[in-house]
This record gives structure tokens, sequence and C-alpha cells, in this order.
């Protein structure tokens, strides 16, 4: 069972109330078995919303509120769901794809907390949730090379 970022598949609950539509990861997801979460939609945060990111040990929005909560809850909810799909299928979660710099999903980079579209080093909420979990997360920007690891490894 594969997690996957309801952006990456085209629901419209990026911030902005846009998708972040990948084919790749559509593709690669054809004959899997995954489940779709978005944490901040389903920690109570609505599509659209104000942009959020990592400061700190905090997520805040532009409008300088603390949403910290909402982004934390929504990763357990994402997890717990992804955990019963998983066992409705008899199946394991081995791995994530999620979005890349999000302050959710980011894994590696994220954005800086500056909203200036700049990256530094870290994990989303959920991303970090997930790797203390043992789940290996990378994002669609990483999916092809895993796709060329998984081809190399058969």
């Amino acid at each position: 069972m594969i997690i996957v970022s309801g952006c990456l598949l085209g629901i419209p609950c990026k911030y902005d109330g846009g998708t972040n539509l990948s084919k790749t990861v559509k593709g690669y997801l054809t004959d899997k078995s995954y489940a779709m979460v978005c944490p901040e939609t389903m920690g109570g945060l609505t599509a659209p919303r104000s942009p959020a990111e990592i400061v700190g040990d905090k997520v805040l929005n532009t409008e300088g509120e603390d949403v910290t909560e909402a982004f934390r809850i929504g990763a357990e909810k994402a997890w717990k769901l992804a955990c019963e799909r998983a066992e409705e299928k008899g199946e394991e979660i081995t791995l994530a794809i999620l979005k890349a710099r999000s302050p959710s999903c980011g894994s590696g980079r994220i954005y800086d907390g500056t909203f200036a579209g700049v990256v530094t080093d870290g994990d989303g909420v959920f991303a970090v949730l997930l790797k203390e979990k043992g789940i290996k997360v990378i994002t669609e920007e990483e999916l092809e090379a895993h796709m060329e690891e998984e081809t190399s490894n058969d």
C-alpha cells in the first residue's frame, strides 16, 4: 500500500484551491494499491486557505496565525486512514509519495518560512510522522528515480 498526497492525483485540496496533478504519479499508481490523503484538509483547513510554512517549530500562515495543531491533527488522521485502508486490503504500507516542499508533505526540502519561495532542509509535519513510523517517503519529484531503482532491483 502506498500513501499519496491527494493534490498529486488531481484533488483540489491545494492551499489555493487548485491541484498539483502529476501524470507520472497517476500512471505509477495505475496497478497499485494506495490511500489518498490530504493532511491539511483532514486537519480541518479549507481549500482555498492562506498559504502556510514552517517557522521554527510552528506552522504559520501568511496571516501570522499558528495552524500547527491543524497540521498535527491532519497528519494523525491521514496516518490512521492509511492504516485502515492497508488493513482492509491485508497489506503493509511500504511507501509514501508526497507533495514536494509542502509544510505537511515536504520531504528533505521545505519552504523556509519567509513566504518568498526559498527552500531549506527539513520535512513537513506528515512526512516527519511517516518517517518516525519507518515509512519510506519520496516526493513526486523523486518518483522517476524511484521507478528506475525498482526496475534495476527486479
